[in-house]
């Protein structure tokens, strides 16, 4: 990352700091920043995904496209962001039409026609897996070039997140990562109680809320919460352990 860039990224992120009074918009505004920062010359969207423990969840993003894309590889276990998550390593999809890596992902989100992916890991010091997912249109959008542009931004961003949820946890224990995560929990549920209804796969369970989202012009968590709120008078939770 080139010094000007690096300088430039670090006053955008300083003034998120200082004008976010919350964990949530926060990160949508990272998730923003992000997009626009590798997005200069070819239009890129960017999902965060947050892992705690075995539970994905995309705490903010760009565009509603760009969570969809992510929501979907959480349904499958496995994909450029989960496994940058895993590893620490940045992952780099130049066409998915072309790549074997994932292919029922692949094959899940072609009618996006998102066909370039890059995943890069932010490091939170044990509070947790995170990652910048980004997404293109054009194939072989994000190069070597692109890759250290991107990991030089999420080490900075990685830096102010930390200090955000230092600050946020003294006044109310990361509430917004808390809220993403019941969620999360939500779909889960959802998804399983979709699976046992139809007697299908988590795959074909997810592309039932897919469809119904879209159908309904709800968003996934909304449509999981009426499935769930259908079978059960207690809402989904999620325990965390410190």
């Amino acid at each position: 990352m080139k010094d000007e860039h690096r300088q430039a990224a670090a006053a955008e992120l300083q003034d998120l700091m200082l004008t976010n009074e919350t964990v949530d918009q926060f990160l949508e505004d990272l998730a923003g920043l992000s997009s626009r920062i590798l997005g200069r010359s070819v239009e890129v969207q960017c999902g965060v995904t947050y892992r705690h423990q075995d539970l994905a969840t995309t705490v903010a993003s760009s565009s509603e496209e760009a969570r969809t894309l992510d929501e979907i590889q959480y349904g499958f276990g496995d994909g450029p962001c989960l496994h940058a998550i895993s590893t620490g390593r940045t992952v780099i999809v130049d066409d998915a039409r072309t790549d074997g890596r994932w292919p029922d992902y692949f094959a899940a989100v072609a009618d996006h026609r998102y066909f370039a992916m890059m995943g890069v890991p932010l490091v939170l010091d044990g509070q947790g897996g995170a990652a910048l997912n980004f997404y293109a249109a054009e194939p072989g959008t994000f190069t070597s070039t692109t890759q250290a542009l991107a990991e030089g931004f999420a080490l900075q961003a990685a830096k102010a997140l930390q200090m955000v949820l230092r600050v946020s946890r003294q006044a109310d224990t990361s509430s917004g990562l808390r809220a993403a995560m019941e969620s999360r929990t939500t779909i889960d549920i959802a998804i399983g109680i979709i699976m046992g209804q139809n007697r299908c796969t988590q795959a074909e369970a997810y592309a039932v809320l897919t469809r119904a989202s879209n159908a309904q012009n709800l968003k996934i968590r909304e449509i999981a919460h009426r499935i769930v709120g259908g079978v059960s008078a207690e809402p989904a939770r999620t325990h965390f352990s410190d």
